[in-house]
């Protein structure tokens, strides 16, 4: 067995870092691959972005836009997903279908947030569906299926008291 101690990466897996300015034999001598003399050839020199003087372009595009702190990232799946996975033998339709059946059964990776369910696709098994939240086609297309739709996200007059 490895000691921790006797760790090591595989031969070839690793490189050594250049060792530059080491005379002219090493071929990176005198410049080091810096060419010759001008602002980068100095040491702690940083002009990523500098238009020299003028107003980078970073700086001129307008600021659009805010992304909020407290955002949910949710996953995303269509109903063609579900109706595939049904098809496949990955997901039982008689069974409810949760987020945490979509993991197993491989449609999503992870569940995030929570799920929500869009309306792509046709949708031929009668399904239990309990997801965070639906869009208004993903729901007639379930109920136009026989199936039914449990949504968990909290309603707006909930969140406010």
């Amino acid at each position: 067995m490895t000691k921790l101690n006797e760790l090591a990466p595989k031969d070839g897996s690793t490189k050594g870092r250049m060792r530059v300015g080491r005379g002219p034999g090493s071929g990176k001598g005198k410049t080091a691959g810096r060419g010759v003399k001008g602002q980068k050839a100095r040491s702690g020199v940083s002009v990523y972005g500098f238009e020299g003087g003028q107003m980078p372009l970073h700086m001129r595009m307008p600021k659009r836009g805010f992304n909020s702190r407290n955002r949910k990232d949710f996953a995303e799946v269509n109903l063609w997903r579900i109706e595939q996975a049904i098809e496949a033998g990955k997901l039982d339709a008689k069974q409810a279908i949760d987020a945490a059946a979509l993991v197993a059964a491989g449609v999503i990776r992870r569940e995030k947030d929570g799920v929500k369910l869009l309306g792509e696709g046709a949708l031929k098994s009668k399904l239990t569906l309990t997801v965070y939240s639906a869009t208004a086609s993903a729901r007639a297309a379930v109920e136009k299926a026989g199936g039914s739709l449990t949504t968990t996200k909290p309603e707006a007059a909930a969140a406010e008291a």
